[in-house]
């Protein structure tokens, strides 16, 4: 059992989309987690409740929504056709908006627990230096949180890695264009040639222990106090 030149599209295709979708979510939501972190009011609750909406609705129901949005009868899609765009469903760049929504979650939760966990300290020490908002941000925050940046940056690599509902709908399954991995083990189990499938499958299952374990090692466990130890 090997590659073959399809398998070896299917994860080049992969690899660049969770790089598109990682680059992209983190430079939306950064700031996104930043506001959020910042204010306790309605909207703020109304949009983190929208941001976290991808861990509940089945990802199929969502890239039928994404589909609508996009198509040629939806709003976007008609502001493409207006400007004489190509419109997004079955491309890749619908890809990486339609993963970019599905991992925005796994961005903004660790980030928002950062932000929120770093307090206002940091920030009164830097206007005190006169550093403004932005500069503050940059340059204070950002360093100190480097943690949750490291792990929001994984998390939604892997996860555009892996998903499947979303890409079925919004890009189906065009070879070199949309085909990503999760669709080729798919065409793989269809045609029934489950050695291939396995090769794919069991290539996704190291993959996603690797994540794990670096998710371990950027979040050590706290070392136990002598209370602790005691019981």
């Amino acid at each position: 059992m090997s590659l073959t030149s399809a398998d070896i599209t299917t994860i080049k295709l992969s690899l660049k989309l969770a790089a598109y979708t990682m680059v992209v979510s983190l430079c939306f939501g950064a700031p996104l987690a930043w506001w959020l972190s910042r204010r306790d009011t309605l909207p703020r609750r109304i949009i983190a409740a929208i941001s976290t909406m991808p861990l509940i609705v089945p990802p199929t129901v969502l890239g039928f929504y994404l589909l609508f949005f996009m198509g040629p009868l939806g709003p976007i899609g008609k502001i493409f056709n207006a400007l004489g765009l190509k419109l997004l469903p079955f491309t890749f760049s619908g890809l990486v908006v339609a993963s970019v929504i599905c991992s925005m979650p796994f961005v903004i939760q660790p980030l928002v627990n950062a932000f929120e966990a770093l307090g206002e300290r940091p920030l009164e020490a830097a206007a005190t230096l006169g550093a403004g908002p932005v500069d503050a941000f940059l340059t204070v925050i950002v360093p100190q949180a480097k943690p949750a940046f490291l792990t929001a940056a994984i998390m939604s690599f892997a996860h555009a890695i892996g998903e499947f509902g979303v890409v079925l709908m919004i890009g189906g399954n065009i070879p070199s264009v949309t085909r990503v991995l999760s669709m080729q083990i798919y065409v793989y189990v269809e045609s029934m040639e489950y050695e291939q499938a396995h090769i794919l499958a069991g290539g996704l299952v190291v993959f996603a222990i690797i994540t794990m374990l670096a998710m371990q090692l950027l979040n050590p466990r706290r070392k136990r106090t002598q209370a602790d130890r005691r019981y």
